[in-house]
């Protein structure tokens, strides 16, 4: 413990301390995993290295800063193992936690005549199923609406794993609200893993919903996002669900069948 006390004491200015270089060294080995099964994406060096230097300009770290980071912790092996091992924990704790979310899921997945419905809405979604394409879309209408969302508020809600690090690719969710008079967009940009919700209400003032039209995109011809997974997909009341200051951005739009039903075919596809 001294000896790796001493050590980090005497560490040169340009050297990473040990806990950005632990976060650096696991998203370096996530980098590596990604690309070695995605070979298909990655089969130049070319695009592996400009892949490696996201990963380095996310950490706000050179090629030069790692390069010397790497060295000195080598030369004192017995913190680089300390380190390692770290690392290597946390990237097993993640994969056994995946691996757990997406048998969970996995279970729940059953060809269902409710599948062809235009209502349906999976419980999980896997964008490299070979049945599967650029994402999902359902529809409600009125009927629907009044049998399976009772209450006043809903929410359109999912979880997200499996995005690489600077994920760019767009990936996003959009809720359009028909109401008699005027139809209402929510959409939100979809960056990182983790849950994401969109909060509805059946009312606005003197209107009610008469319909739903909701989709998930992911606009990615090169298959780069193929490992994404969606999970804990659910539409419905949420109690739970409050009012944020950063909800995603409404837009209130007058009515024009005509126009509305050209975008959102052109959005979903």
């Amino acid at each position: 413990m001294v000896v790796s006390i001493s050590s980090c004491q005497n560490r040169p200015k340009e050297v990473l301390n040990r806990k950005n270089m632990e976060r650096l060294l696991y998203d370096v080995y996530v980098a590596e995993a990604t690309m070695e099964n995605d070979y298909q994406h990655f089969n130049t060096p070319e695009k592996k290295e400009a892949y490696i230097n996201e990963v380095f300009r996310m950490h706000k770290v050179t090629q030069a800063q790692w390069d010397t980071s790497l060295s000195w912790y080598s030369d004192r092996i017995d913190l680089y193992l300390k380190m390692n091992d770290s690392v290597k924990a946390r990237l097993e704790r993640a994969r056994k936690e995946t691996d757990l979310k997406v048998a969970q899921q996995n279970t729940e997945r059953q060809i269902d005549p409710a599948f062809y419905s235009a209502s349906y809405i999976p419980r999980v979604y896997i964008f490299s199923d070979p049945d599967t394409k650029n994402g999902f879309s359902f529809l409600l209408d009125s009927a629907e609406i009044a049998v399976k969302i009772p209450e006043e508020q809903f929410t359109f809600r999912f979880s997200v794993i499996g995005i690489p690090p600077e994920f760019n690719t767009p990936l996003s969710s959009v809720l359009m609200l028909v109401y008699a008079d005027t139809t209402l967009f929510q959409s939100q940009q979809i960056r990182e893993n983790g849950s994401y919700k969109l909060i509805a209400s059946k009312f606005t003032a003197d209107d009610t919903l008469s319909q739903i039209n909701g989709f998930v995109h992911l606009e990615d011809p090169l298959g780069i996002g193929s490992n994404i997974r969606l999970y804990n997909i659910s539409l419905g009341s949420d109690s739970s669900a409050t009012v944020e200051t950063n909800l995603p951005h409404e837009t209130p739009v007058r009515r024009n069948r005509d126009l509305l039903t050209t975008d959102s075919v052109q959005l979903m596809r």
